[in-house]
């Protein structure tokens, strides 16, 4: 970037600041919106619970099948 482009887009810098925030949050909320760690934390809890008896067969299943759906989508993500 030259001097010039620097010196006339200067009053854009807060705006260009603002937007760098928002991209790194962005960035960090995907990060962990994709880390499987926690879903199979769900799931070992999940199991648990239906060991324990504090939940049915039919509710375990719609939840396992849930997590197992999302495991999925961060596979996907992260094979490209």
């Amino acid at each position: 970037m030259g001097l010039f482009t620097q010196l006339t887009t200067f009053p854009l810098a807060p705006v260009r600041g603002v937007v760098w925030v928002v991209e790194r949050v962005l960035e960090e909320a995907e990060n962990e919106y994709y880390d499987p760690a926690p879903v199979h934390r769900e799931l070992a809890e999940l199991e648990r619970r239906l060991l324990a008896g504090d939940i049915d067969e039919e509710t375990f299943d719609q939840r396992e099948d849930e997590l197992l759906d999302r495991l999925e989508e961060i596979r996907v993500r992260q094979q490209g």
